[in-house]
């Protein structure tokens, strides 16, 4: 043979000839998976259709709750779950297919190897879930063959998904929308309060998902005025309470809520009380990065109906278009996202903002998107009355004149006033010469932490929720918000 006749080409294709001769001869270091595959089906696996589902990897343990419900239905299944050991598995598009074909090219045989799992944390327990798998199922006599293969390395796959062969087509296909209900019908996800944070990307799929117990309010806690309260409980629970009515007579469920105010002013506290009076509503925290995930919170809300969506800051993504730094994609999505979402969904969006001035006038001004705008104010007199009593519940206030104390905190928000009686608290604590009993508040004591409130100016006075009447308005837009609520709060 001359040099002329080792051409690169025909060396390379005798050296991956040679490759794959070295693999095909060596021992199997254990029980071959096409050869139990092939003995599961009784004849060429490689001959039978092969169906691929995949799945967001949120839905995992929705997966792996859907096959245990599967293969423990019915007392005519078999099943035996094996693992795969081939150190490619997580580059493979496929995996089924390559298994019962012997291997690709320049590749081992796959062998029997111990199965992988991946644990979820769920609101009430851990769930083991199968990341690289093969369920051997016989059904009624019927073989089945399923793949549980994991997010893969390469080729930008971030999906969970089941490879199923089956003898007959009608079989893996049934297989499949069998699986896919019984996912929704038990997903883990429904009934409680969750979030999607792509900041815990980093920890693993596993942690993309996290639960939420909030505290109880009851309704004395949430100090707005009656009529507004009364508002937004009508726009939502009590919406709600009627939604088989409204729908069979043609009407719309889905709703949007914008809620907006002075930083302090209850937008969330007002939230929490909602969630608890709506038990058995799933609910979507977004905010901060997680407005980056509006498509899969969507996805989540519409599949979980009846469900609520709580934007928080909403004005992070919903700023005019004209300016500067604006996130105009986001904002764009979220208007999609509103828009196409099924009238007959029982479906709540709930905004808050700080910042009403700046948002999309698109976002507000079509029914449909926003149709309830509330603007929760700062308390007045009688109300900081019932906030200095609320928030000190527990203490004993000593010769404290709580008109005095409502007046002087004129312009203040609940959360101010929560965080004085906390730093007054705090300062009678550490005079107190006694460790037990109740802790006695003096007027001494308030009149003290609200010069340590003050002593940041207006600046730290904004940022605790207190607005001075010489600090100007806190909006100065033009009324024209779908539903809005202008009134002040009543004179005392």
């Amino acid at each position: 043979m001359t040099d002329e006749d080792l051409s690169p080409a025909r060396f390379g294709a005798a050296f991956l000839q040679f490759l794959g001769d070295i693999h095909r001869n060596t021992p199997a270091p254990g029980p071959v998976l096409a050869d139990r595959i092939h003995a599961h089906v009784g004849g060429d696996a490689a001959a039978f259709p092969i169906f691929t589902e995949a799945f967001d990897t949120f839905d995992h343990p929705n997966l792996q709750v859907a096959l245990d419900d599967y293969l423990s239905e019915a007392s005519s299944r078999e099943s035996m779950l094996i693992g795969i050991a081939n150190d490619q598995k997580q580059y493979l598009q496929t995996v089924l297919s390559v298994i019962v074909s012997g291997g690709g090219m320049g590749m081992p045989p796959f062998v029997e190897g111990p199965v992988d799992y991946i644990t979820f944390h769920l609101a009430d327990r851990m769930l083991s879930c199968v990341q690289y798998g093969i369920y051997l199922i016989r059904d009624d006599g019927n073989p089945l063959v399923v793949a549980v293969i994991g997010p893969g390395e390469m080729h930008g796959r971030q999906k969970i998904r089941i490879e199923v062969l089956s003898t007959e087509r009608e079989i893996g296909q049934a297989f499949v929308s069998d699986i896919r209900e019984r996912m929704s019908r038990l997903n883990v996800y429904r009934g409680h309060v969750i979030s999607l944070s792509p900041g815990r990307l980093d920890m693993g799929a596993q942690s993309l998902v996290a639960f939420h117990t909030l505290p109880s309010v009851p309704r004395d806690n949430v100090i707005l005025p009656a009529e507004l309260l009364e508002r937004i409980e009508r726009h939502t629970f009590i919406f709600a309470e009627h939604a088989d009515t409204l729908r069979a007579a043609g009407r719309s469920l889905k709703r949007g809520m914008l809620l907006y105010g002075p930083p302090g002013t209850g937008k969330t506290l007002t939230l929490m009380y909602l969630i608890g009076r709506m038990k058995g509503r799933t609910v979507l925290l977004t905010t901060g990065l997680g407005m980056g995930l509006l498509d899969p919170v969507m996805q989540m809300a519409r599949s979980l109906a009846p469900s609520m969506v709580i934007l928080e800051d909403v004005d992070l993504i919903a700023e005019e278009r004209g300016m500067p730094h604006s996130s105009g994609g986001l904002l764009f999505e979220l208007l999609n996202q509103l828009d196409g979402l099924e009238d007959d969904a029982d479906l709540i969006f709930a905004l808050t903002t700080n910042r009403p001035e700046i948002l999309e006038p698109a976002l507000a001004a079509r029914p449909g998107r926003v149709d309830l705008a509330v603007e929760l104010p700062l308390p007045d007199a009688a109300a900081r009355r019932k906030l200095l009593r609320l928030y000190g519940e527990g203490l004993e206030l000593v010769d404290v004149d709580l008109e005095s104390f409502a007046r002087e905190t004129d312009g203040a928000s609940p959360a101010y006033i929560k965080e004085l009686l906390r730093r007054a608290s705090v300062l009678a604590a550490i005079e107190a010469t006694e460790g037990n009993g109740a802790l006695n508040v003096t007027a001494a004591h308030l009149t003290r932490a609200i010069e340590e409130l003050s002593e940041g100016g207006r600046l730290a006075r904004r940022i605790l929720g207190f607005q001075h009447a010489d600090d100007g308005p806190e909006f100065p837009i033009e009324p024209g918000f779908p539903g809005s609520h202008w009134a002040p709060w009543p004179v005392p």
